[in-house]
């Protein structure tokens, strides 16, 4: 029964995050890889993701600190980031890569700066709602490991 429980709990959250814009329907796509040969493929990726984002981010505040901001290396990280967003399917960190590669084609220095901020606040939410979803995956498993 408490398997059952948390199982639709974690669905109806998976749900809510779809609901608000926080993640699109690529998200489920990469949970329908998660199976018994791969149990943990959706914590994986959600790691990667995070660790990785971590470090875009990072590399984009460095770059917008400086006086002359390196745009086509600006770009090429929010790229990067925008991408890796759209795989997980993390749709309004997405969007907010899109603000920032407007921004930086049109070499705005403070658009930058707004889209940073932005993309730096969608990102602490997002990965707030995954690490609620990790645990809720991690009892799921647990639960099931102790009714084998």
């Amino acid at each position: 029964m408490a398997l059952a429980a948390l199982k639709a709990q974690l669905n109806n959250f998976v749900q809510s995050l779809l609901d608000e814009g926080v993640l699109d329907s690529q998200f489920a796509q990469v949970q329908a890889l998660q199976d018994e040969s791969n149990p943990n493929f959706v914590a994986e990726v959600i790691i990667s993701f995070c660790n990785d984002a971590e470090k875009i981010i990072t590399d984009l505040n460095k770059n917008l600190s400086h006086q002359n901001v390196d745009f086509p290396k600006l770009d090429s990280c929010v790229h990067q980031l925008k991408g890796s967003s759209s795989s997980i399917g993390a749709q309004r960190l997405k969007l907010a890569c899109v603000e920032l590669h407007q921004a930086s084609d049109g070499k705005n220095k403070a658009g930058c700066s707004q889209a940073l901020h932005l993309i730096t606040r969608e990102y602490c939410l997002l990965r707030s709602k995954l690490e609620t979803l990790l645990q809720l995956e991690k009892r799921i498993s647990s639960l099931e490991t102790n009714q084998e």
